[in-house]
């Protein structure tokens, strides 16, 4: 497996290609098909809808979601077409980073004329680690 950023820049890449082909306007569905696609063609191993468990704060498990995408089992992607990013699109991938004990997310908006992504890291840290 590559590092996480040079993962993360390859996904960037690839997605902001499908971006320039595809434009924006199509459901989410058709960008999470091409991502995958492209993703899969370039070698990287990529799990569509992939459920993932979501675990209280004392480590128990509550429940699942299921990630848009999980690429080389450590970067959940959340896809969006929305006119632009919100607040609770942010919290929303935060919000599953920390409850499935994941740390690294890109939530990419497919639905604007400009492309728009970010990177989310979470790092929960034990008390008593140094930073």
């Amino acid at each position: 497996m590559k590092d996480i950023k040079a993962l993360s820049d390859q996904v960037r890449q690839i997605a902001f290609d499908i971006h320039v082909y595809h434009g924006h306007g199509h459901l989410e569905k058709v960008y999470e098909n091409a991502l995958a696609h492209r993703l899969q063609t370039a070698g990287l191993e990529v799990k569509q809808q992939h459920r993932i468990n979501v675990f209280d704060e004392d480590g128990t498990l509550i429940g699942e979601y299921a990630a848009d995408l999980l690429v080389e089992g450590v970067l959940i992607i959340e896809l969006k077409t929305a006119k632009a990013l919100a607040p609770e699109h942010e919290a929303q991938i935060l919000g599953y980073l920390k409850s499935a004990r994941l740390d690294h997310g890109l939530l990419i908006n497919f639905g604007s004329y400009k492309f728009e992504i970010r990177k989310f890291i979470w790092a929960l840290r034990q008390a008593g680690d140094r930073l």
